[in-house]
């Protein structure tokens, strides 16, 4: 009997351990009912004018002087800077002298083919001297042409090297400061035209679709406590290379314009989905599940969890949009979805200031389940 028993003891301990059964994990859920799809998108903007002018010089030389100075307020005709004139001037000088001596060669030449015709009526000299000298004053005269243009030309030049402000504005910027060479076209100073202002945000490429030119929105003013009415009046046609954004410009409507660089916050025309009954889940409910999404529906019968995938339309807020794969009255696992297996058992998570006011009733709801009453399938 000794022996027996030995052997007994001996088999037990050498046989493997029974696993420890998998713990019953405590989880949040909420009840699937459809709720009205409200669609509120908000993007900030910033209000810049119409029409922003970068001036340069139509001639290069060195800046003598810059009137202009960033936020100063400006007239149509008003000199911004100037270039130092000294070579246009001599450059007009020479082609003045030039001109007074193309004046006197044409002179020269209509004198000798005045005298050259009287000479040829009276038979002194052959039709073909008359000829030459007729061609010299053309040519005479041509020189003279040229010389006139070539001065107004280099007139034109020394007028250049005074940059005025086109039309009436705002200095937003200076880009060349005194005793800079700059080059013909080179921006020297940014003028912000008087007149309509846009408001100007960025869509990413998932929502450009929704923003159509010509569309209405409403535009909040950050700083005042009203708000504006606008107007779509430019999507961008390809989307900017570093941020993938697409750019939209809002005609602003109205007389009090806000300020330049102003903050406001742009809400475009809800679409046509908005108000429509549709099921949505918090966004903690969803995991990844192979290239789609998916959420855990509770079993209430067994206490086991079951993986169900789902299309997601869009996102309202916080909440996803579900476009199928559930039902009104399904209860869905918002918390704890990454620690679940299937078929694995779960029971609902019991707040510890709840427990404490009373004892749970058995059978009764969580106060925390989200039971919304029945309505019509998911669209």
């Amino acid at each position: 009997m000794l022996a027996v028993a030995a052997a007994a003891l001996l088999l037990a301990a050498c046989s493997k351990p029974q696993p420890a059964p998998e713990p019953v994990r405590a989880v949040k859920v909420v009840t699937v009912g459809a709720s009205n799809f409200q669609f509120v998108r908000e993007f900030p903007a910033e209000v810049r004018p119409r029409i922003e002018s970068r001036l340069g010089f139509r001639v290069a030389g060195k800046i003598l002087r810059r009137q202009a100075e960033p936020g100063r307020r400006v007239k149509a005709g008003e000199v911004l800077a100037e270039l130092d004139p000294q070579d246009y001037r001599l450059a007009a000088e020479a082609a003045r002298a030039q001109l007074a001596a193309a004046q006197t060669n044409r002179d020269l030449a209509a004198a000798d083919f005045k005298r050259f015709a009287a000479l040829r009526e009276q038979n002194f000299i052959s039709g073909a001297e008359l000829e030459r000298r007729e061609t010299a004053l053309r040519a005479a005269q041509a020189q003279f042409d040229q010389a006139q243009a070539q001065l107004a030309s280099q007139g034109n030049q020394a007028g250049y090297t005074r940059l005025l402000a086109d039309a009436a504005g705002v200095v937003t910027a200076v880009e060349a400061e005194p005793g800079q060479v700059v080059a013909a076209g080179a921006p020297v100073v940014r003028v912000a035209q008087d007149g309509p202002r846009d408001a100007v945000f960025s869509v990413p490429e998932d929502r450009v679709a929704e923003i159509r030119a010509g569309s209405p929105v409403a535009v909040r003013l950050w700083s005042e406590n009203r708000s504006l009415a606008g107007q779509v009046r430019e999507v961008a046609a390809s989307a900017d290379p570093v941020t993938r954004t697409f750019q939209v410009k809002v005609a602003l409507a109205g007389q009090a314009q806000p300020a330049l660089g102003s903050t406001v916050y742009v809400t475009p025309q809800a679409p046509a989905s908005a108000g429509a009954q549709v099921i949505k889940l918090p966004t903690s409910a969803l995991r990844q599940e192979g290239n789609g999404s998916a959420v855990w529906v509770l079993d209430t019968a067994s206490m086991t969890v079951r993986s169900q995938p789902v299309q997601i339309a869009t996102a309202d807020g916080n909440e996803a949009v579900i476009a199928g794969g559930l039902q009104p009255g399904a209860q869905v696992v918002v918390a704890g979805v990454h620690v679940l297996s299937p078929g694995q058992k779960v029971s609902i998570y019991q707040d510890k200031t709840v427990q404490g006011r009373g004892a749970a009733v058995p059978g009764a709801a969580d106060p925390r389940v989200a039971a919304a009453p029945p309505a019509a399938p998911a669209r």
